[in-house]
C-alpha cells in the first residue's frame, strides 16, 4: 500500500464508492483478496481507494489470463 497522503476510509465508505456491501469489503479483506492500508486497535478496516482500485483491476486481470 502507498502512504501518499490520501485520506484513509472505512469499510462502509469504499463499499459505497464501489458499489458493493460492507460484508464483501471484509469478505475480501479476509481472504486476502484486497489489502486494507490500516487495521485498527478494534479491528476495524481503513482503507486508500485508489489503492483498493489497483488491486481490484490487477485481480480482474489476473482472473481475465487464469480464463484464457
Amino acid at each position: 500500500m502507498t502512504d501518499d497522503g490520501s485520506p484513509l476510509i472505512s469499510s462502509t465508505e469504499l463499499a459505497k464508492k464501489l458499489g458493493l456491501a460492507r460484508r464483501t469489503i471484509s469478505h475480501y479483506a479476509k481472504e486476502g483478496l484486497i489489502t486494507p492500508a490500516l487495521v485498527t486497535p478494534g479491528g476495524q478496516y481503513r482503507w486508500r481507494y485508489d489503492d483498493v482500485l489497483a488491486e481490484m483491476r490487477a485481480l480482474a486481470e489476473k482472473r481475465r489470463h487464469e480464463r484464457d
